[in-house]
């Protein structure tokens, strides 16, 4: 049988659950059977029939056969699923995972050793009255089972603690990772900081550079400035120094064409009688003041 070989016991289920499925199988074929036993013992009593008759009849039953063979077909499906949830749930308790090849259910060669093992593996009635005598499952302390449960829950426990061990580690590693995160967080915040505050600086001492030239060429401009109204000032001094002093050339030229007038001569003359009156007056009145 090559691929399609069981142990002892594996051998025994598969021949039970083969077993369950033929009966189940037969049970539905005469059903089927009656469906036709039916049609001819209530349908067939004429001799002759029409053709809308016999296609009624062939109709009617099409729907009960379908009907049967989609109810067994169903049934089927679901025995199976609760046949794998057997399987599944008694492999889950020793930490086993089982996985499926749906593929394999379209393989036409096993499906064949599967009819031939149908075939020739079932034993004869008394054998199989023996074999269902049987515990329906195999002590699970079997050497070559137990010993490879034992091997499958060491290596997990070991591979169980070599994953504690290396959480551990990311652990460790986390918590270092997120303490230099912090420690670098609050150097960049440092460096923010001081950056912000060389900023300021640097604008600071830019503004008061732009104050310091301002004030230099200021003082350079008032420099110029004063030093302009100094030169002004000593040439206005010249110049008015040099216009009095033309004015006094000037009054003295004047007055020197003005006495060399007869006008002047004249008033002088005028000036001089004058002079002398008043005098006179003065003489003439004080001879008087003693009697007042």
């Amino acid at each position: 049988m090559g691929d399609f070989e069981f142990n002892e016991h594996h051998q025994h289920e598969v021949i039970n659950y083969m077993r369950f499925a033929r009966s189940k199988r037969v049970l539905r074929l005469k059903t089927i059977d009656s469906c036709f036993e039916e049609l001819k013992d209530s349908r067939l009593v004429e001799e002759t029939f029409t053709v809308d008759e016999v296609r009624e009849m062939l109709d009617d039953l099409q729907a009960v056969v379908r009907g049967e063979v989609e109810t067994e077909l169903i049934n089927t499906a679901h025995t199976n699923v609760l046949l794998l949830r057997q399987l599944f749930s008694q492999a889950e308790k020793f930490y086993l995972r089982l996985q499926t090849d749906i593929s394999e259910l379209e393989n036409r060669e096993l499906l064949e050793q599967v009819a031939e093992f149908e075939k020739t593996d079932f034993k004869t009635p008394d054998k199989m009255n023996q074999e269902t005598s049987k515990p329906k499952l195999a002590p699970l302390n079997e050497g070559g089972v137990s010993e490879l449960l034992n091997k499958e829950i060491t290596r997990l426990q070991e591979e169980n603690d070599k994953l504690k061990s290396r959480l551990r580690t990311l652990e460790t590693q986390a918590m270092s990772a997120l303490d230099e995160k912090t420690k670098a967080e609050r150097a960049l915040k440092d460096l923010q900081k001081v950056q912000s505050e060389h900023q300021e600086i640097t604008s600071l001492e830019d503004t008061v550079a732009a104050l310091k030239d301002d004030y230099e060429r200021s003082l350079s401009a008032n420099a110029a400035s004063q030093k302009d109204l100094q030169e002004n000032l000593i040439s206005s001094k010249h110049e008015l120094l040099r216009v009095q002093e033309q004015l006094t050339l000037a009054e003295k030229e004047l007055e020197k064409k003005f006495q060399q007038t007869a006008a002047y001569r004249n008033m002088k003359e005028i000036l001089t009688k004058k002079n002398e009156q008043i005098k006179e007056i003065r003489k003439r009145l004080q001879r008087y003041e003693p009697n007042e």
